[in-house]
């Protein structure tokens, strides 16, 4: 069997992924707060992760692997979009809970076998913080339930910072009710405007952290393999996870396995409004401030070009670049059979062997990529499409949006004159001119190879190489390929 490693967070060493159970291999990974659309730093951790589950289901077997994704849909950032808008809670959490969905799928990522919303799960977070309460790992103070830190001796071993550390560097409430600066906050009141459960605390609603614990039990168990999601939930999100499951199930490990995403920038900077470089996935998939949309093909190719553990820019070089090879993959896969006859039929393809290993490596994605360009020169089809698939790409869809070399504009002119046009949208006339043009080449190269008169084919590839069209003759057969300087109108006086 393929032997998986990965960095854990944990240990802080890359180790051979073991898991408790073979048959029943099982992951979970922080969600998002359900209040707004998603930007394009959060679908890093998605990508990463659901690379990992797919490379797990093709390790162990589909059925043999869960994956559980939460979502928050209780919050106080829920609360103050549903107070500005004077929209009801539900409405606005049902919406964006779709919106993500919708946005996730687009950049390829699978729905995980699981999607728990934390308002389905109330009684079991009731359940737990009652059980830290009686074994004195919590307390309950004016009408709030806190987390006792200095309970749990193992605090901090996860972001390795002490408990003064901690104080020093965070930004922790200071509320007369707690005992420590760093406890913090298993369930608090809420008001007659704000959601609310009963509880023996009174009504209230539960803090952040004791969701996930709550949810990850429920459906993965006391102990499971792998725990994932960015860096920056690393303190104070997971080390308090880890401190309130430890200790409502004492002896139990929570996950073995730790996994974090390094953040994203853009243009070399943070993400931010202010310098407007923030955008959301949906900015970039139905195109942005006057630029055109970018697909979801790209947006996961360039994701998967860094390696997990690195920051990740988003450039738009990186992302004309990723075009580029995609547009080459579907040149390549989606090639007329009368020059160059398919070999592969829809089906299972397998990854190669050495395809599997760069992603068992790490989650070696930059070096996955790299495989994948070399497939693609060396003409490995059944290859490319097995490690493409394994990487969460559709290839039919791939053939079918990027095949079109007007997939994206070569200029601002051909922007303009392109409209509303979705990107991906196919020019069947000019395609098939192309078509056209490689069928007649190849005619041509027929006839001169009886003839031993090459002039008529030696005039025909300059008028094409003249107009941006790459043209590649072999033994095989005649492919051609628009090129970056393609100019469409000068095909006219070849038809």
């Amino acid at each position: 069997m393929t032997t998986i490693k990965l960095t854990n967070s944990k240990t802080r060493r890359k180790e051979v992924f073991t898991p408790i159970d073979p048959e029943n291999v099982r992951m979970y990974v922080c969600g998002p707060t359900v209040y707004d659309r998603a930007h394009i730093g959060n679908a890093r951790p998605v990508i990463v992760f659901d690379v990992l589950y797919r490379l797990l289901r093709h390790v162990y077997g589909a059925d043999h692997v869960t994956y559980v994704r939460n979502f928050t849909d209780v919050d106080d950032k829920i609360n103050a979009k549903a107070k500005e808008t004077g929209r009801s809670i539900k409405d606005i959490t049902d919406e964006t809970t779709g919106w993500y969905l919708d946005d996730m799928r687009a950049v390829g990522a699978m729905d995980p076998s699981e999607m728990p919303r934390a308002t389905a799960y109330i009684p079991a977070m009731i359940k737990m913080i009652e059980g830290l309460i009686a074994n004195g790992h919590a307390y309950e103070a004016e009408g709030h339930v806190l987390f006792a830190v200095e309970s749990y001796k193992e605090y901090g071993a996860l972001s390795g910072r002490s408990i003064d550390d901690m104080i020093a560097g965070a930004r922790v409430e200071v509320a007369p009710y707690k005992r420590n600066p760093m406890d913090f906050v298993l369930w608090k009141p809420s008001s007659d405007d704000l959601p609310g459960w009963d509880s023996p605390w009174g009504r209230g609603r539960p803090g952040w952290h004791i969701e996930c614990s709550a949810m990850s039990y429920e459906l993965l168990g006391e102990t499971f393999d792998i725990h994932g999601g960015g860096n920056d939930l690393m303190f104070p999100h997971h080390e308090n996870e880890i401190a309130q499951s430890c200790c409502a199930h004492e002896g139990a490990g929570f996950a073995n396995v730790w996994l974090h995403n390094e953040m994203l920038q853009v243009e070399g900077k943070k993400m931010s409004k202010s310098l407007g470089n923030f955008f959301t996935v949906r900015d970039l998939l139905d195109g942005h401030d006057g630029m055109p949309p970018v697909p979801g093909e790209v947006i996961r190719f360039v994701f998967l070009s860094t390696h997990y553990r690195k920051p990740m820019d988003w450039t738009a070089e990186k992302a004309e670049q990723a075009k580029k090879t995609l547009v080459k993959i579907a040149a390549f896969l989606g090639r007329d059979p009368l020059t160059k006859p398919m070999v592969l039929t829809c089906g299972d393809v397998p990854a190669p062997d050495e395809f599997v290993d760069a992603l068992s490596n790490d989650l070696n994605t930059s070096l996955a990529l790299t495989l994948v360009v070399k497939y693609l020169k060396e003409e490995r089809e059944r290859d490319l499409v097995g490690a493409l698939r394994l990487l969460g790409f559709d290839t039919d869809e791939i053939v079918r949006k990027f095949r079109s070399f007007h997939a994206y504009a070569s200029d601002d002119e051909e922007r303009q004159s392109s409209g509303s046009r979705s990107f991906g949208d196919t020019l069947v006339t000019e395609n098939g001119k192309i078509r056209e043009l490689t069928v007649r080449l190849q005619a041509l190269r027929q006839s001169a190879m009886e003839t031993k008169d090459f002039s008529a084919v030696d005039a025909m590839k300059a008028a094409l190489l003249d107009a941006g069209v790459e043209v590649r003759m072999s033994k095989t057969g005649v492919e051609l390929e628009p090129g970056p300087n393609f100019d469409a109108a000068k095909l006219e006086g070849l038809l």
